[in-house]
């Protein structure tokens, strides 16, 4: 048998394999109790308060014996009833306009570039023209450092309203820009915040999420950077006839960045955040916010396990790299680089040369192709987060997508596949992002705050994103010259090794995090010390 406690009054919960369970009512019982807990069970039990009243040694101990099916002698356990996830769902809308602003500041600068240009008389210069368009990726990387960082010391929901101010600024700027500078530093404020969406979206979607449906919203976030992308594509179709309409593309970014900072004034903080910094009440009220009253119990003894009974300072950027977080923050940023380093930005980037060879001679047609791929392959991928689980959705998309870049490059080199290379290009590129969308796309940004501890997971977060804005900035300034040197067959080669590298490590070293809660996580792989 197990550890044997003697009590005069008891205050406790244990949790044992099939959820939570309630010994008696939480008042005082007044006689000796003794609880005998099988250690098959395994449970864990925390927030114990002990009464310092003296008992009559000659009562009798009454016995109440847990088994590991979670069934109880002598004790019916309550039945919480799970408040409908739809309480969460407004909240997850709002945080997922970040998502929306991210992928639409990415995409616009597509289609208005050329008529920009004219307008602003730089369309002779392609050095400016570069860095309209790579001054946004720089300041991503810039705010996806500082996002964790805000996000640590003023809360989730109030980093959201400060990142508004870069995201609506820099919209209004490149919408009124008269000038080659005033659109640089209007991109720079933009991608400013972008990179810090990037780096709460997801951390706060993980962190008031139910454990049984947070992979499905969490991926829910790369689905609205898919939407932004497509929004960001059909802003552009009246360019053809309104030479000027770049500037309403642009000025259409401020209205969600508005939109965002009014509803993350009245969205609940993040419990763990609240719970994280002391506040208690704050972390209570918040939790029946989300998900009722009946949860709040249950949530606080989960966070109060996790604790281990202790407040641990705020992690420092030191902490990172410290032998007790240093396998999953390399974990972090590994699936980060593997994600860009296996090619997604190159094959969107050269996917329209590619569909003009297979005679689509319609960038539009091109493009919409693509992002209607990348949002098909998400969508799915939403539907199968919480029932195949993050890292087999992982093997298979890194698997499927060293395939299609194989399917590429033979498509390109083999004379033999040259009466069909059109087609099987064009099959390629489609599979390849399906496949990307189905996995590499959704899940590390979803995987990363359930692995990183609390104490962490804002800093690591943000550490792992800046890993993703650097890869994308420094594919984005190099790809054409390898292109040029190498040929591009050897270059789709090279990415397929990449995915079959990723492959490997993905079964080496990331573990499974579906169905189960952010504590029960952070236990296994972040142990105290």
């Amino acid at each position: 048998m197990g550890s044997i406690v003697k009590s005069g009054a008891i205050k406790t919960s244990c949790y044992g394999l099939s959820g939570g369970f309630d010994f008696g009512n939480r008042g005082v019982i007044n006689k000796p109790t003794v609880v005998l807990v099988s250690r098959q069970a395994r449970f864990t039990c925390v927030r114990m308060k002990f009464s310092h009243s003296l008992f009559p040694t000659s009562a009798k101990p009454r016995l109440v014996k847990a088994h590991a099916s979670g069934d109880l002698e002598g004790v019916t356990p309550t039945k919480v009833q799970d408040k409908s996830s739809s309480s969460v769902l407004p909240y997850v809308g709002v945080a997922c306009l970040g998502a929306i602003l991210f992928g639409y500041h990415l995409g616009v600068v597509n289609g208005a570039l050329e008529y920009l240009s004219k307008d602003l008389g730089i369309a002779e210069n392609a050095v400016l023209q570069g860095w309209v368009v790579s001054t946004l990726l720089a300041g991503a990387t810039v705010g996806s450092f500082t996002g964790g960082a805000l996000a640590d010391k003023f809360g989730r929901t109030k980093t959201f309203q400060l990142d508004a101010i870069p995201l609506a600024v820099g919209a209004f700027l490149c919408a009124t820009a008269q000038s080659v500078q005033t659109m640089i530093v209007g991109r720079l404020l933009a991608g400013i915040g972008i990179g810090i969406s990037s780096a709460i979206v997801p951390l706060y979607i993980s962190e008031i999420s139910p454990t049984e449906i947070r992979g499905t919203l969490g991926s829910v976030n790369q689905l609205f950077i898919c939407v932004g992308i497509l929004a960001a594509l059909v802003a552009g179709l009246p360019l053809a006839s309104n030479p000027l309409w770049w500037r309403t593309m642009f000025g259409i970014a401020a209205i969600p960045s508005v939109l965002l900072a009014v509803g993350m004034a009245v969205s609940p903080e993040s419990p763990r955040w609240l719970y994280q910094q002391g506040k208690i009440p704050e972390a209570e009220l918040a939790i029946k916010r989300l998900f009722g009253k009946e949860k709040v119990r249950e949530v606080m003894d989960d966070l109060d396990a996790s604790s281990r009974g202790t407040m641990e300072p705020e992690a420092g950027w030191s902490d990172l790299f410290s032998k007790r977080y240093w396998k999953v923050v390399n974990v972090g940023a590994a699936l980060f680089l593997f994600q860009q380093l296996a090619g997604i930005n190159a094959v969107v980037y050269y996917s329209t040369s590619v569909f003009r060879s297979a005679g689509i001679v319609s960038d539009v047609a091109a493009s919409a192709l693509v992002g209607a791929s990348n949002v098909f392959g998400t969508t799915v991928a939403s539907s199968l987060m919480d029932k195949q689980g993050r890292k087999s959705l992982l093997l298979i998309s890194f698997a499927g997508m060293a395939a299609s870049m194989l399917l590429l490059s033979l498509s390109f080199s083999w004379n033999v596949l040259a009466p069909y290379s059109g087609t099987l290009a064009v099959v390629g590129t489609v599979l390849y992002v399906l496949s990307f969308s189905l996995g590499a796309g959704p899940v590390p940004a979803l995987l990363l705050p359930e692995i990183f501890a609390s104490r962490i997971r804002a800093k690591a977060v943000a550490l792992s994103l800046g890993m993703h804005w650097v890869a994308n900035f420094v594919i984005g300034l190099y790809f054409l010259s390898v292109v040029t040197k190498f040929g591009i067959s050897k270059v789709y080669l090279g990415f397929a090794s990449v995915c079959l590298l990723a492959v490997l490590y993905i079964s080496g070293n990331v573990v499974e995090t579906k169905g189960r809660s952010l504590e029960e996580i952070e236990r296994e792989l972040n142990p105290a010390i």
